[in-house]
């Protein structure tokens, strides 16, 4: 750049330190193309802000394909003035896929661990969800399920069930929105906090740990506490497309 424009090295660093620019960063977007991205995000947003009197909230997703990573030299622990370190070699010992439900009120997280991702474990996880709210329906309250629009969630077994149940009523976020299902934080947590820095040395290792981290999480729950509201949303979507303009 100083090349460029005739000046030295540190005037270009000035000027970059003035208005904020960091040229060696990039950000990723991506925009919906939902043809009812708006109608969604009221939908869904509407539901964290103000749920429907005695109703029962939950998040629903997979993380798939989570790999049971052994490394190939032993971590290293934190030192004084010094973080932990481990070597990126490692060797792959299978994957499983987790599906959770997040209840919006409690924070609480059901997490069922399959070995496959399809319509047919996204239904046995519906089931284990329905055992597991039993009580509260019982009493009268609906449940709403938040997801998005993979087609598993969508499959003809998985609707066929949920039409026998009325009480169950579902809620998918827009096309390229999955920020919108709260799940996803916690997914993030259990990824940063319990798998990333792992060492497995098989499945039943990384599934254990999996259940470890959820026991742990469910003995004192935290919701999330969603703050945008769909107006807001709404109105930095509409100027970042502005943007592109």
């Amino acid at each position: 750049m100083a090349k460029k424009t005739g000046i030295s090295h540190d005037s270009v660093s000035r000027i970059w330190r003035a208005f904020g620019l960091k040229p060696h960063r990039a950000d990723t977007f991506q925009i919906s193309t939902d043809p009812h991205y708006i109608d969604k995000v009221r939908d869904v947003v509407g539901l964290y802000m103000s749920p429907p009197e005695n109703a029962l909230v939950l998040c629903v997703d997979e993380k798939s394909q989570i790999q049971a990573l052994e490394r190939s030299q032993p971590v290293l622990p934190m030192r004084p003035g010094k973080p932990e370190g481990y070597t990126p070699e490692y060797y792959r010992h299978g994957t499983v896929s987790l599906f959770a439900a997040l209840d919006v009120k409690s924070g609480e997280v059901l997490g069922k661990c399959y070995r496959r991702h399809r319509a047919t474990e996204f239904l046995a996880f519906l089931k284990s969800i329905e055992a597991h709210v039993a009580p509260e329906v019982a009493s009268g309250k609906t449940v709403h399920l938040v997801l998005d629009n993979y087609a598993t969630h969508k499959a003809a077994k998985v609707m066929k069930w949920l039409v026998r149940r009325p009480h169950w009523h579902l809620h998918f976020t827009p096309t390229h929105a999955s920020w919108l299902n709260q799940v996803e934080r916690f997914f993030s947590l259990i990824t940063n906090e319990a798998i990333r820095r792992g060492n497995f040395l098989g499945v039943p290792e990384l599934v254990s740990a999996i259940k470890a981290y959820l026991d742990v999480h469910n003995a004192e729950p935290k919701p999330f506490v969603w703050t945008s509201s769909a107006d807001r949303i709404l109105e930095k979507t509409a100027n970042l497309c502005k943007s592109l303009v």
